[in-house]
C-alpha cells in the first residue's frame, strides 16, 4: 500500500518501521504507567525492561527466522547482514520473554506480575506492527476472489495488482481485542501469572489459525504445518500449564 511514507533529505521514512516504533513507545509508556499507578514497578523499571526485551526481541526475531531459511543461509551467509528485513514474530517474543525473566531476576523483580503488566500491551505493539505490515505489504494473505480482497498497486513483499485475503489487518484486529480483553482481565485481579497464560493462550491459537490464510512462503515449515504453527502447539500447551498450575496454587493475588 504505502511502503514509503515520506522523505526528508535523504532519510525516508517506512511506513513499517514507524508502525512498529509507534507500537514499542505506547506499549512502553502505558506498562510503566500502570506499573507505576498499581505500585507493580518503580518508575522507569518497565521502561528498562522493554528496551532490554526488544533487544532480545529482535535477536531472537532475527534468529527464528535465519533457521527457517537455514538452507538460503549456508548458501549465502551475507543474508545474515540484512537486519532490515526478515523477522519472525514467535522469535522476538521468545527473545523478549527470555530476557525480560534474566532482567528480573538481576533486579529481584518477579517476573510473572510484570509479564502480568507487559502481557496486554504487548498485544497492543502487535496491533500497531500488523498495520505496518499491511501498509508494507508484508505477511500478506493468499490470493482470494472474495468482496473483501485487497489489491497491491507497490509492494516489496505481496504480489501486486491480484486481491489478497486482508490477513494482516484481521491480524490487527484480533490483537486490539486481545488488548482490550487481556486489559479488562488484568483490572479484575487475577491470580498473578493468569493474564500472561491467557495472552499466550489467545495469541497462540489466533496465530495457529490465521497461518491458514497466509499467503507468503518464507516462513518455514514442520511438516504440513508452518514454523509458527508448530511453535504454536506447545505455547499452548505451555499457557494451558500454567493455568491449570495457578487452579491448584492457593496464593494472593498478584497485586
Amino acid at each position: 500500500m504505502f511502503p514509503e511514507l515520506f522523505s526528508i533529505g535523504p532519510v525516508t521514512i517506512h511506513s513499517y518501521g514507524l508502525m512498529v516504533a509507534v507500537g514499542v513507545i505506547t506499549a512502553v509508556w502505558l506498562a510503566d504507567a500502570r506499573a507505576m499507578k498499581t505500585g507493580v514497578a518503580e518508575d522507569g523499571f518497565m521502561f528498562m525492561l522493554g528496551l532490554f526485551s526488544l533487544i532480545g526481541g529482535f535477536a531472537g526475531s532475527k534468529i527464528l527466522f535465519w533457521l527457517t531459511i537455514l538452507p538460503d543461509v549456508i548458501a549465502n551467509p551475507s543474508i545474515m547482514l540484512d537486519f532490515a528485513n526478515g523477522f519472525v514474530v514467535y522469535g522476538g517474543l521468545i527473545g523478549g520473554i527470555l530476557t525480560a525473566v534474566v532482567y528480573c531476576k538481576i533486579k529481584k523483580t518477579d517476573f510473572f506480575v510484570c509479564f502480568d503488566v507487559a502481557a496486554p500491551v504487548i498485544a497492543l505493539a502487535q496491533f500497531f506492527g500488523r498495520i505496518g505490515c499491511f501498509l508494507a505489504g508484508c505477511c500478506y494473505g493468499q490470493q482470494t476472489e472474495g468482496s473483501f480482497g485487497v489489491v497491491f498497486h507497490d509492494s516489496l513483499y505481496a504480489p501486486v495488482e491480484v486481491p489478497l485475503f486482508p490477513i494482516q489487518l484481521v491480524s490487527a484486529g484480533l490483537n486490539l481485542i486481545n488488548f482490550l480483553f487481556l486489559s479488562w482481565l488484568w483490572q479484575r485481579k487475577p491470580k498473578k501469572g493468569a493474564v500472561g497464560a491467557v495472552y499466550i493462550i489467545t495469541y497462540s491459537v489466533g496465530r495457529f489459525v490465521l497461518e491458514f490464510f497466509r499467503g507468503d512462503l518464507e516462513r518455514g515449515s514442520v511438516g504440513a504445518l508452518s514454523t509458527s504453527q508448530f511453535i504454536s502447539i506447545f505455547t499452548v500447551i505451555i499457557g494451558v500449564g500454567m493455568l491449570i498450575r495457578l487452579l491448584y496454587y492457593k496464593g494472593e493475588e498478584k497485586r
